[in-house]
């Protein structure tokens, strides 16, 4: 029984050997490659270009534009006689003073859309702008040098819509200065006008703080300024000349507008566009401006001088900065005025008084 059980267990191990040795055989490298190969790496697709999107400028900026039209548009409405000393000092308490660094804020923006309703220069930058990686590249370029916007077809022509609306706005303030300063010298024969000044000090805090904030502009203006861009109604920007050269706020101007043309100046790029916005000859010549109204009310005292600081350094000189800057005329022709004798006033200013007989 021993003797067959060993016989057994020895067939087994040879049959189990055996068939070891054929699926050894059986085996060959054309069966390794015939297995499924391993699964391949995921590629993701890059992602999609940033849209083409349609002409247009973020709200902030919008408002800014607006501020600066209703400033304008107020300031040049203001009287330029007066009859009373009430009505003088209301005018100077509650005219036109502002803060220098929003006025250029919103001369930028507006001369920006007034630049926009060039079509030519629109379709220009849109069709050199449709590649992304060019539009990008073009885009870099008009913060490094503004100036670069002025290579574009129908730049000229947007360039001239931008100093009509900044310079052109400037020129309007000087003449509405010149015309206020002059009424200082026509209203010194009448008794009101060499009355002296209610609480001069609280006349001059009211126009600082005044100065501190810029206001609100109205709803329906708003909507006017985003329509322009889209192509909508004319800004009525004037008819005064402008000049053919280019400063710095016109380039800025200009280059927010090419921003805005390619569709690139929408609310995620208010902090970018900031570099556009600011313009530091435009915004020291208003500052001087600013401090010259404060030294003149500071030593004014009848109502007639109050008259000739809102018409020489509220209006006029502001003007002026507007219009050297933005791309008005150098040189204007103002009426010669009437001989004047420096006279002395109380608290030993001296102020330009026409002598009467």
């Amino acid at each position: 029984m021993i003797r067959g059980l060993k016989k057994t267990g020895a067939r087994a191990v040879l049959l189990l050997a055996g068939a070891a040795l054929a699926v050894l055989a059986s085996a060959t490298p054309g069966d390794a490659r015939s297995k499924p190969p391993p699964e391949p790496p995921v590629i993701y697709a890059p992602p999609p270009p940033p849209p083409f999107l349609p002409p247009g400028l973020n709200d902030r900026m919008i408002a800014d534009a607006a501020s600066f039209q209703a400033y304008a548009q107020r300031a040049t409405q203001l009287p330029t006689m007066f009859h009373d000393g009430a009505t003088v000092a209301t005018t100077v308490r509650n005219g036109m003073p502002y803060d220098s660094a929003a006025l250029v804020r919103g001369a930028a923006a507006f001369g920006a859309i007034a630049a926009l309703q060039e079509p030519t220069f629109v379709a220009s930058l849109r069709a050199a702008g449709q590649d992304p990686e060019r539009r990008r590249l073009m885009l870099n370029r008009f913060i490094a040098d503004p100036a670069y916007v002025f290579t574009f077809p129908g730049a000229e022509a947007a360039a001239h819509n931008a100093k009509a609306a900044i310079g052109g706005t400037g020129l309007r303030l000087m003449a509405a200065g010149a015309a206020t300063r002059q009424s200082a010298y026509d209203v010194q024969h009448e008794a009101w006008s060499k009355g002296f000044v209610l609480d001069p000090a609280g006349r001059l805090a009211a126009v600082k703080s005044v100065s501190a904030g810029s206001g609100a502009a109205a709803p329906d203006t708003l909507a006017a300024l985003r329509g322009g861009i889209a192509g909508g109604a004319p800004l009525g920007l004037g008819s005064e000349p402008v000049v053919r050269y280019e400063t710095p706020l016109v380039a800025k101007a200009m280059a927010l507008a090419a921003f805005a043309a390619l569709g690139e100046a929408g609310d995620a790029a208010y902090q970018r566009l900031t570099y556009l916005t600011t313009e530091q000859n435009t915004a020291y010549c208003l500052h001087t401006a600013q401090l010259m109204v404060h030294q003149c009310l500071a030593v004014a005292k009848p109502h007639y001088e109050d008259i000739f600081c809102l018409g020489q350094h509220m209006l006029y000189d502001t003007g002026q900065c507007l219009a050297l800057n933005g791309g008005g005329l150098r040189v204007i022709s103002l009426p010669t005025p009437k001989p004047l004798k420096l006279l002395p006033v109380r608290g030993g200013a001296h102020k330009p008084v026409r002598r009467h007989r």
